[in-house]
């Protein structure tokens, strides 16, 4: 990073700093961890001739096991791909009005646990609903382990609550499709031929000005062979546009690659993974009382408006553990 020329090809140099970044993610927690171990030998040390320290003991130990504990959950994210950032779609499914709504109640969930664990967001896509809510989003989430911490939420995600688009107050239940990918670069072993790929081009919806709704510059791809769909209008040009859906097209078929690296190892222990964009994953419930269940996990929190709100770490930590048999 030192090298005068270093910045010559941004999105090489771009790609290293998110490299060094994964790399502190980890090394730094690590050496705190091995320097807050070293300083509790030289207590309890000290504590045999202080009865007064000896009382501090407990806590520091306690102190030293949560971030332990931290580092082993950390540790299990050793995917080949969980290290990178990761491309989040949202896609709302059966509920009507609910389900749009819901989709993106779901979006600024994912964006909140972004904000507050320092990762990067940028909307790539939003095709919001005439009534309320969205039909669809896709938003990139960048920094170390995004992917490793969010390809657990891929699947459906259930709501259930009295409805505000209801004037009779009934229960109403609601579905959003996530799909979880890891952003991956040029460099990538990815194979796409060109004649596979339907590009269609429409205007962008939205806000953006004049610009952005008088000219097709949003753009989306068709894999044929795949059966994948992207699109992207968060650029007010049509080639910046084409650009990410290429990259999001990648990601999407990388992930494709790992769910068959996933199934075939899975296979091997008569064990099929719990995961997928059709599999329901987790419920979320309003009424008739508050939590919200992981139903592969089975791990449950009862302060609905705080997951929503974003505090969803103990639900990927809990998946992380799940898929190590921990």
């Amino acid at each position: 990073m030192a090298a005068p020329d270093f910045w010559g090809n941004q999105e090489k140099a771009l790609e290293v700093v998110a490299e060094l970044k994964a790399l502190k993610a980890v090394m730094k927690p690590l050496e705190e961890a091995i320097k807050m171990a070293e300083d509790l030998a030289a207590l309890v040390e000290m504590a045999e001739e202080d009865e007064e320290l000896g009382a501090e003991v407990p806590n520091e130990l306690a102190r030293v096991e949560q971030v332990i504990e931290a580092l082993e959950t950390k540790a299990l994210l050793s995917g080949p791909l969980d290290p990178n950032s990761a491309l989040l779609t949202i896609n709302a499914r059966d509920g009507g009005t609910d389900a749009n709504d819901w989709a993106e109640m779901l979006l600024r969930m994912y964006i909140s646990w972004a904000k507050d664990n320092n990762y990067d967001t940028e909307i790539l896509d939003r095709q919001d609903n005439e009534e309320a809510g969205i039909n669809s989003a896709t938003v990139a989430v960048r920094g170390p382990m995004a992917y490793g911490y969010l390809k657990g939420e891929s699947g459906i995600h259930r709501l259930v609550r009295i409805s505000p688009f209801n004037a009779e107050g009934k229960r109403q239940t609601s579905f959003a499709a996530v799909d979880v990918s890891p952003e991956i670069s040029e460099q990538a072993n990815i194979e796409i031929r060109p004649e596979d790929v339907e590009e269609q081009v429409f205007r962008a919806s939205g806000p953006g000005g004049q610009h952005v709704n008088k000219t097709s510059s949003a753009v989306r791809l068709i894999h044929h062979p795949t059966g994948i769909v992207v699109a992207c209008q968060s650029e007010r040009s049509q080639h910046k546009n084409r650009s990410t859906a290429m990259k999001m097209l990648r990601a999407r078929m990388a992930r494709v690659e790992e769910e068959k690296r996933e199934a075939e190892a899975a296979a091997k222990y008569n064990q099929m993974p719990k995961v997928g964009f059709g599999s329901q994953i987790r419920s979320y419930f309003l009424h008739p009382d508050q939590r919200v269940k992981d139903a592969r996990t089975g791990h449950t929190d009862t302060h609905f408006h705080n997951v929503l709100d974003g505090h969803i770490q103990e639900f990927l930590d809990a998946y992380l553990r799940y898929r190590a048999g921990k």
